[in-house]
């Protein structure tokens, strides 16, 4: 029954991570109104939601390899002298907001939020009506090639609310992306992209942590299990992402964020 639960909430963060729905308020939705997962101890569950995360993080690497070496070769070797040496440095100018408050605030607004379930479904039913507006109203004016500097540090302050569970990371850079005309394709890719440093920093940074190494060899079938079934599930639904945002909006992901919602609330006050 364990087994099945760890692969349930593997199977939640490959999906949640890559559609605008919030993968971290999934996980504690999950576990906390579901009990899925909720024999995983509390000194053990961020350290094995990070290494969901890691498992989406390699099917991001895998999915986008050709493109991620081309242009981190072009970013190292030619700067911003081509659109690939510029889409990288692009990605790094976004990165350090997140960083920086990730840094300074991610444990502090983790263990805020991790007990405060209306909280996280306000944040999931605001955030969705957010993303479906703003999708709305933008044009597909855009490409990742046009995106400027400004651009770039824009769509990184917005990454910093994915601090609250609930906003969703993907949702807010892509909600950010689209309010500068960027079109939903090259959004979603660019959203994708920004979570590579981001995830893994904070894998980097929870490993440096004490007891973490201990942790992971002693529940490592754990582990390797949620890491392998994120992974796989990422893999199918990065290329479902794309293919759909090609000929729809984002109503569907709105309405699902709205009702998860208000079955959350619901749940909690009756």
């Amino acid at each position: 029954m364990e087994f099945i639960q760890i692969v349930v909430l593997g199977i939640i963060q490959g999906i949640a991570e890559f559609l605008p729905i919030s993968s971290s308020a999934h996980l504690i939705i999950a576990r906390q109104i579901f009990n899925i997962g909720s024999f995983i101890s509390d000194n053990i569950s961020l350290a094995f939601d990070l290494a969901l995360h890691f498992g989406t993080l390699l099917a991001i690497i895998l999915y986008f390899f050709k493109e991620l070496f081309n242009l981190l070769k072009e970013g190292v070797t030619k700067g911003v002298k081509t659109s690939n040496g510029k889409l990288f440095w692009l990605i790094i100018i976004a990165t350090i907001p997140a960083a920086i408050a990730g840094v300074l605030f991610e444990d502090i607004f983790d263990n805020f939020f991790r007990k405060k379930i209306i909280l996280i479904a306000l944040a999931l039913i605001i955030m969705g009506i957010i993303i479906y507006v703003v999708d709305k109203k933008s044009k597909n004016i855009k490409s990742m090639k046009d995106l400027s500097y400004k651009d770039a540090i824009l769509i990184g302050l917005s990454q910093t609310f994915a601090l609250i569970p609930g906003f969703s990371r993907s949702g807010t850079t892509i909600a950010a992306s689209r309010a500068l005309k960027l079109n939903r394709e090259d959004s979603a890719k660019f959203s994708f992209y920004l979570s590579i440093p981001v995830v893994a920093g904070a894998t980097l940074l929870t490993l440096l942590k004490e007891n973490t190494f201990a942790i992971i060899s002693s529940n490592l079938v754990v582990f390797g299990t949620g890491i392998l079934v994120s992974f796989l599930t990422g893999l199918i639904c990065i290329s479902f992402l794309l293919k759909y945002i090609k000929k729809h909006d984002f109503k569907i992901f709105m309405w699902y964020r709205v009702i998860l919602g208000i079955v959350v609330i619901l749940s909690v006050l009756i």
